[in-house]
């Protein structure tokens, strides 16, 4: 009897899992056929088996692909970390944009790109800018990151801060982060002015396929580790003495994860700016289909974020066609209400 019921548990987990990758599939095809252009299914499966150099093979090779790459592995990396953090953090609001990791991230990017010559503005358009040095930009961004996680990770041991006291740590390091990088917009000439304007506001349409090998690679080498300390996990989930008594690393394990979690960030940030709450949403999503075993909520919570992420990018370019809305902004509609509703229901819980 036993045997069979948890036979029924992991067939209700991978059904919901195999739901998500349905889901994470349709998000994609939807998110390379939306646009002005209207591409076809057709002529989408055409240019994938013949491409050639028609316009819709240039649109979907040069445009709709490279930006769904982006948001499926970008949705992943950012979702993945936020579920993490939580877990490690002992804080069902953390995630990269509620600590600061990513305004500290942008900060540091910021620095890479108008004192390192990290990016430049390429012809008559802030749609031209890009970034010429991503080991510099992203090095930056990773400094920027850390210095937050370290004063997160200072607040969860050391001092024994409670979720509540880390997230407002996390407000006030953000309104830091936030304050310098106006500084630095402020100081700069109206070219770059533009462009890190323009590069704050969060847009897939910056990665090329160079920057999304770079940014998949360091995902895929995170989630290696996330998923490789799985049962770890787990045993946190009861808690530090708990884990610590079954033999669980739990120094190096917060350590180690906090640090990739902000290497994953600052490699997004660096390339297509801010992209808020991701990590925040899905983690929480996925919980309600696949409950708290880390096993199949690290890999959910990689699938909630890529879809999200995918939608998000469908809404931006469907609500005011042919403008192109800054996909940072859209996340933050749908991330914040999520955040309140979290805020609220820790503090009846209290």
């Amino acid at each position: 009897m036993q045997l069979n019921s948890y036979r029924q548990y992991l067939g209700r987990k991978w059904l919901a899992l195999g739901i998500a990758l349905l889901g994470v599939c349709a998000s994609a095809l939807w998110s390379i056929s939306a646009g002005s252009a209207g591409l076809s299914v057709g002529d989408i499966l055409r240019s994938l088996i013949h491409p050639g150099t028609d316009s819709n093979s240039i649109i979907l090779w040069n445009v709709r692909l490279p930006r769904a790459a982006a948001a499926l592995v970008i949705g992943m990396g950012l979702a993945v970390s936020g579920c993490v953090m939580q877990n490690v953090l002992r804080n069902p609001m953390a995630s990269a944009s509620t600590l600061g990791v990513s305004q500290g991230a942008c900060f540091g990017a910021a620095v890479g790109i108008v004192f390192f010559e990290g990016g430049v503005q390429v012809g008559n358009t802030t749609a031209n800018f890009t970034v010429t040095n991503p080991t510099v930009v992203s090095l930056f961004a990773f400094l920027g990151g850390m210095t937050t996680t370290a004063v997160i990770i200072g607040l969860s041991r050391v001092r024994r801060g409670s979720p509540s006291t880390m997230v407002l740590a996390g407000v006030a390091l953000s309104s830091i982060f936030s304050g310098m990088t106006t500084m630095i917009q402020y100081f700069v000439d109206d070219v770059k002015l533009a462009s890190l304007v323009y590069w704050t506001f969060g847009s897939l349409s910056k990665a090329g396929w160079g920057e999304i090998a770079m940014i998949t690679a360091v995902t895929a080498l995170a989630m290696g580790f996330f998923f490789y300390h799985r049962l770890n996990f787990n045993a946190m989930e009861a808690g530090t003495a708990t884990a610590k008594s079954l033999g669980v690393p739990v120094d190096f394990l917060t350590l180690s994860s906090m640090v990739l979690c902000a290497l994953v960030t600052a490699v997004c940030v660096a390339f297509t700016g801010s992209i808020a709450f991701i990590g925040l949403i899905a983690p929480h999503i996925m919980r309600k289909f696949v409950g708290s075993d880390y096993r199949f909520l690290l890999p959910g919570s990689a699938l909630g974020g890529a879809v999200l992420l995918l939608l998000a990018d469908v809404a931006s370019r469907s609500v005011l066609p042919p403008a192109v809305l800054p996909i940072g902004a859209l996340t933050s509609f749908l991330g914040a209400p999520m955040f309140l509703y979290l805020c609220l229901k820790g503090g009846k819980g209290t």
